[in-house]
C-alpha cells in the first residue's frame, strides 16, 4: 500500500469516533474519570484501601438503583446508600460474636445482592441494568456535567487535603503532631472514594467503576515512588488506557466499560512484566 494511502487510512482510523457525538462524551467521560481515578487511586493504594473501595462500591449499589427506578440523581441514591451501609456496618460491628472484617463482609454482601436483585428484576425498566456494567456510549449531557461537577470537587478536595494526606499516610503516629488527625482524614478519604465511584459508575459500571481507581495507580507505583510524579503517571495511564479501550470498542464491537477495565488491567499487567524482566536483562549484561 502506498505510503499517501497508507497514512490516510491509519487517519481515517483515528479520527472515524471523533464523528459521532456519543463516542465524543464517551471520550470526554473517560479523560474526567481517568484524571480523577488516577489521582485518588493512588491515595488508596498507598492507604492500602483496595479492598475497601471494592466493598465501598458494592455497598452503593441499592442506592444507586433505588435512585434510578425512582428518576432521582444517582448522587442521592448513592449518598443514601453509603449511609445505610455505614450504620449498618457499625450496628453489626457491635455484635459481639461478629468482627469488624466480618461485619463489612455480611453488609457488603447483603446490600450488594439486594442491589442485583432490584436490578434484573423483571419489573425493573429497561436499561436499569447499566448501573451494573456502565453504559459509556449511553452518557447525556447532562451525566458529563454532573460527572465533571464531582471530579472537579473530588480534585479540589485532595488538593486541600494533601499535606494532610501524606502526613498521614506516611506516618500514622506522628500525624496527629503535625495538625493532621488521622481519624478525620480516614473519613474525608472515604468520603472521595465514594464521589469518584458515582463519577465512575455512569460509564463504567459498579462492577467495574473501581478497576479506574485500582489499576492506573498500581500500575504507576510500579514506575514512580514520589507522590506527585505517581499521580500524574496514575492520571495518564488511566486516560491513556480508557481512550484505547473505546476504540477497541468501537471497532471490535465489545462492551465499552468492559473494554476499558479490560485495557488498564492490561496495562498493568504489561508493565509488571516488563519491570520484572529488567532486573534480569541487567545482571545478565552485568
Amino acid at each position: 500500500m502506498p505510503t499517501d494511502a497508507l497514512s490516510a487510512t491509519v487517519w481515517s482510523a483515528l479520527t472515524g469516533p471523533w464523528h459521532d457525538g456519543t463516542v465524543v462524551r464517551a471520550f470526554a467521560e473517560v479523560g474526567l474519570v481517568g484524571a480523577v481515578g488516577g489521582v485518588l487511586g493512588c491515595w488508596i493504594v498507598l492507604y492500602g484501601l483496595s479492598y475497601g473501595a471494592e466493598s465501598l462500591a458494592h455497598a452503593l449499589f441499592p442506592g444507586l438503583v433505588v435512585a434510578a427506578l425512582l428518576g432521582l440523581p444517582i448522587v442521592a441514591g448513592g449518598a443514601a446508600g453509603l449511609a445505610v451501609a455505614a450504620l449498618a456496618i457499625a450496628a453489626a460491628g457491635r455484635v459481639p460474636q461478629v468482627g469488624g472484617d466480618t461485619a463489612i463482609a455480611v453488609v457488603v454482601t447483603t446490600l450488594f445482592g439486594l442491589g442485583v436483585l432490584l436490578a434484573l428484576s423483571p419489573a425493573s425498566p429497561p436499561g436499569i441494568q447499566g448501573l451494573l456494567f456502565g453504559d459509556v456510549l449511553g452518557l447525556s449531557t447532562g451525566d458529563l456535567l454532573l460527572g465533571v461537577a464531582l471530579g472537579v470537587v473530588v480534585l479540589g478536595a485532595l488538593r486541600l487535603l494533601h499535606g494532610r494526606l501524606l502526613a498521614v499516610g506516611f506516618d500514622r503516629t506522628s500525624a496527629r503532631s503535625l495538625g493532621a488527625a488521622p481519624a478525620v482524614v480516614d473519613v474525608a478519604l472515604l468520603l472521595l472514594i465514594a464521589a469518584a465511584i458515582l463519577v465512575a459508575v455512569q460509564g463504567l459500571g459498579n462492577l467495574l467503576g473501581v478497576a479506574v481507581l485500582i489499576a492506573p495507580a498500581a500500575t504507576s507505583r510500579l514506575l514512580a515512588r514520589r507522590m506527585v510524579p505517581m499521580m500524574a503517571l496514575a492520571a495518564g495511564c488511566a486516560v491513556l488506557a480508557g481512550v484505547a479501550g473505546l476504540y477497541l470498542s468501537y471497532y471490535a464491537g465489545t462492551a465499552g466499560g468492559a473494554s476499558i477495565a479490560g485495557t488498564m488491567v492490561a496495562l498493568y499487567l504489561a508493565v509488571l512484566t516488563a519491570t520484572s524482566l529488567r532486573p534480569r536483562i541487567v545482571s545478565s549484561r552485568a
